[in-house]
């Protein structure tokens, strides 16, 4: 059975307030894997500006013991940086680590569901 290990990449910024949500979606997550036998850790990692990288965050969880882990760009759209440095990025991990499986997800905010609560919160919003 292959443990499954999670990686939230974020762009980074100077600001280190700027990662709390990032830290709050980490723990949401945690805690609701907590009982998938399965479910590896969950990590953030950073495009720049803020550690750890994505390399060394993959290595990390590697090192824990994931067969398989799955980065999702938590990311409003999908920018340059999502269609051109993410999958290189993504290349250079796997070739660091070809006896785990990585994947990637679309960046979250091409997702109906997260548009579907980000409209909802907007229309909270304006009463």
């Amino acid at each position: 059975m292959a443990t499954q290990g999670l990686i939230l990449f974020g762009h980074g910024a100077r600001d280190p307030r700027w990662r709390e949500p990032f830290e709050r979606l980490a723990e949401k997550l945690r805690a609701l894997r907590a009982t998938d036998e399965t479910a590896g850790p969950v990590s953030l990692a950073f495009l720049e500006l803020m550690e750890p990288s994505l390399p060394t965050a993959v290595a990390q969880i590697a090192a824990q013991g994931c067969d398989v882990i799955t980065v999702v760009p938590v990311f409003f759209g999908q920018g340059g940086h999502i269609r051109k440095d993410l999958p290189e990025l993504i290349e250079r991990c796997r070739e660091a680590q070809p006896d785990v499986r990585i994947d990637c997800a679309v960046a979250v905010g091409e997702d109906e569901a997260v548009l579907d609560a980000v409209a909802q919160y907007c229309q909270r919003q304006a009463g």
